[in-house]
């Protein structure tokens, strides 16, 4: 009797151990994943290798371990402020200046990420026009895509430093062609960002003389932009987003070589033009880049800013700087 109820409870516990689901071959999560913050972040300029900071930090998986889903959108400059400044969109890449006329207009954008430490324009002629000192183009003829922009506005500000008046030289309104512009001896030199005409001229075996505004007066450049509600509101998601950029800005700096390689799948055709010269491009970028505490605003610069701003007369009444920028994001 005892052998025959053995039995039955043996063939029962193996029907129920057949019916039974299969082990899973992975553990459950502990825990609910929290899903992407999509972010569309508007660059202000085509893709390009001066990009490659949030290209790497994209491709190392730093802003999705920080919890974003990142979309880059090559719009203009202004039109990434005035998103920022209606609270449409959480971040926008801008210049310094940008900033400042913003907020003169009461847009409440905030700068909390100082991408480029050295403001990055440069005037430059050729060699063989003999001029030896920015002095020596008083009365010359210099072009420059409009007045406007950082082109304008890095001008004048070493104009300003050297106590060179606007009027003293002629500013020629040319688009974006001051590559062939001054190749073609149209002008007697040019503006233009300090990664980009020199490097390409140079390329094309031209010798200049090249006076970078950083060398002249220290500016807020090119950074990170948010403003004053999502501050409030949502600090850490703005510390999250600024840490994942800064790790993609010291993985470039440290490695340009792969950096390079990464913004092939973001630059079009990049593979296809002159290696060379875009190697030069990122290069001399990471030179704008360095700097012993990565992402932080230097007061000075801004203080600077505002008054070559004021003395273009961009406004009138001084703005408060301390409301304008801020480090507190900034490790």
């Amino acid at each position: 009797m005892f052998k025959k109820v053995f039995l039955l409870l043996l063939a029962f516990s193996l029907l129920l151990a057949a019916c039974a689901p299969a082990a899973s071959a992975t553990p459950a999560p502990t825990a609910t994943e929290k899903p992407l913050i999509k972010i569309k972040l508007p660059m202000g300029y085509i893709p390009n290798v001066q990009y490659a900071p949030f290209y790497m930090a994209v491709e190392k998986g730093y802003y999705r371990e920080a919890g974003f889903d990142v979309e880059f959108d090559y719009s203009f400059e202004t039109d990434g402020v005035a998103l920022v400044g209606a609270g449409e969109l959480p971040f926008a890449l801008v210049s310094g200046e940008q900033v400042l006329l913003a907020r003169a207009q009461g847009v409440p954008v905030v700068y909390v990420m100082a991408w480029y430490q050295q403001y990055p324009i440069s005037l430059i002629a050729k060699s063989t026009s003999g001029f030896k000192t920015i002095n020596d183009l008083k009365g010359k003829k210099i072009g420059l895509p409009g007045l406007f922009g950082a082109n304008y506005v890095g001008l004048r500000a070493m104009l300003y430093a050297l106590g060179i008046q606007e009027s003293e030289v002629t500013l020629d309104s040319i688009g974006f062609n001051q590559v062939e512009a001054l190749a073609a001896d149209q002008e007697d030199a040019v503006v233009g960002y300090a990664a980009n005409e020199p490097v390409v001229l140079r390329s094309k075996g031209y010798d200049l003389t090249e006076w970078r505004v950083a060398d002249y007066v220290q500016l807020a450049s090119n950074g990170i932009i948010t403003n004053e509600k999502t501050i409030a509101e949502n600090p850490e998601m703005v510390r999250a987003f600024i840490q994942a950029t800064l790790r993609g800005l010291q993985d470039t700096i440290t490695d340009p070589g792969m950096a390079y390689e990464i913004c092939k799948k973001y630059v079009e055709n990049l593979d296809q033009v002159d290696p060379l010269v875009q190697k030069q491009v990122l290069g001399t970028s990471v030179e704008m880049w360095r700097a012993p505490r990565l992402g932080y605003s230097d007061p000075a610069a801004w203080e600077n800013m505002q008054k070559v701003l004021m003395d273009m007369g961009s406004y009138a009444t001084p703005l408060d700087l301390n409301a304008a920028f801020t480090n507190q994001f900034i490790p």
